[in-house]
């Protein structure tokens, strides 16, 4: 294997465009209306809509390292829309049309974050297209065809199953079976999108505070290693690293997710591989991947490196381990062989949030005026838009179409105390690798991957 040109440095997606200068930290004692911790896409989105609904507002984000530093200027670029999470456990306590309405809702943001961009002038590659995730194995075959038929059952039309050639003619991947085709999402380059809302919302008024490190927060105040801020409103937009704020190790799991990049390919290999259509593109395997087509010719691809780190520890500027890099590169040259002989350019890494029922939430406790959002387990980039519109919501005040939402003040339960949650996590993982290694010889889905899914709740 070819060792990266480039390991960590935040992304690739930063090393494409360049890492940006530092804002200005607190200095000193402040307040505001409203103060929001954290500046990725969760943070942007909510201080956007509130700015749109009140102009007079005063708000503050904090941000510990710069805007767009966690999975906002990390993700796999895919703005899906998509429905993650478990249908069934919203269910509970809601009903069959409130569930329908969130796929709804859900579906609605791809055109939303378009139409912002456009409106506000964010250039951030972004390009309609479909998504497609390929079965290669009986087994993934069936799942395919089981998650083609629960998406529509909940509303999800745009979701279709197609066959191996109408697969193949899009992105020839050796030994595709089928595919699931979902229509309406979009690619974009992550780290463009969150660095152009940053500069969207201070050019509304918001200010951003960089190098600021919260060290607590309770209702009415923010506590940071730069001073104090009074607000009357306080987000905690962390996600991923909810984990690193005190009293909050347990709350969201901050699970791994690493990428690599490749050198730019050329003509000769494109017309081997397809994918004109820059379709997003992953696999129905149990530990799947993620992979799409850049701007000028680059294949990414993403999946679960080391999961999860001992303690909710975080990665250190994204630089994954060398295990990781091989078991990426492996993906790489299993479904892309034409590739094979492809520098790899850039691995890096980063942290997702996971709630222990694996459900995205948001929620706001109208005595403390403390807010929430996350968990989002892997499709935060469409998934934030509809958090920083629903908390605009409910900052606000009035019950809308949104705060009716059944993912509006859910609250799972915390996750066990370690060595537990390492125990079950990386035992989740080790028995997806196994059913993937027992489909591969042409098997039915395995057990084992239910039983992982049984063990961490998802």
């Amino acid at each position: 294997m070819t060792q990266p040109a480039r390991l960590g440095d935040v992304s690739f997606w930063y090393a494409d465009i360049g890492l940006p200068a530092r804002r200005p930290a607190l200095a000193g004692d402040a307040e505001c209306d409203v103060c929001i911790i954290g500046a990725g896409y969760t943070g942007l989105w909510s201080a956007y809509y509130l700015k749109q609904a009140d102009p007079s507002l005063s708000i503050i984000v904090v941000e510990k390292e710069f805007a767009g530093f966690g999975a906002s200027g990390r993700n796999g670029g895919w703005l899906s829309g998509g429905f993650a999470w478990s249908h069934e456990k919203y269910l509970k306590g809601s009903s069959e049309a409130a569930v329908r309405a969130m796929v709804q809702a859900m579906n609605g943001t791809v055109d939303e974050v378009i139409r912002v961009a456009g409106a506000e002038g964010i250039e951030a590659d972004i390009l309609r297209t479909d998504e497609i995730m390929v079965a290669t194995t009986p087994a993934q075959l069936a799942r395919a065809e089981a998650e083609v038929a629960h998406r529509r059952h909940w509303g999800e039309v745009r979701a279709h199953l197609i066959g191996a050639g109408q697969s193949k003619s899009r992105v020839d991947i050796p030994g595709t079976l089928g595919a699931m085709l979902v229509e309406g999402v979009a690619r974009v380059q992550p780290a463009k999108l969150v660095r152009g809302l940053a500069s969207v919302v201070e050019r509304m008024g918001v200010r951003i505070v960089e190098e600021t490190a919260v060290t607590s927060f309770a209702s009415g105040e923010v506590l940071t290693d730069k001073g104090r801020i009074a607000a009357r409103t306080i987000l905690r937009c962390t996600e991923g690293f909810t984990a690193t704020l005190p009293g909050l190790k347990r709350e969201w799991l901050p699970m791994n997710s690493a990428q690599i990049a490749t050198e730019p390919l050329g003509q000769d290999i494109w017309d081997r591989i397809g994918w004109q259509g820059h379709e997003i593109l992953g696999d129905f395997a149990n530990a799947y991947c993620y992979c799409q087509r850049t701007r000028e010719g680059r294949i990414t691809v993403g999946a679960r490196g080391v999961p999860y780190r001992f303690g909710s520890a975080i990665d250190e500027n994204g630089t994954p381990d060398a295990e990781t890099v091989r078991r990426l590169t492996a993906i790489l040259h299993r479904h892309f062989p034409a590739a094979k002989g492809a520098r790899i350019d850039h691995a890096w890494c980063g942290v997702l949030g996971v709630p222990r029922d694996w459900c995205a939430t948001v929620g706001f406790d109208p005595v403390t005026r403390i807010g929430w959002a996350g968990g989002y387990v892997g499709v935060g980039v469409s998934t934030s838009n509809l958090s920083g519109r629903t908390l605009c919501d409910l900052v606000i005040g009035g019950e809308t179409a949104l705060t009716r939402l059944p993912w509006v003040n859910r609250a799972p339960r915390k996750w066990e105390a370690e060595p537990l949650r390492w125990l079950g996590v990386h035992g989740m993982y080790a028995l997806y690798a196994a059913a993937d290694r027992a489909e591969a010889s042409g098997g039915p889905p395995s057990r084992l991957a239910k039983l992982g899914n049984r063990l961490t709740g998802r």
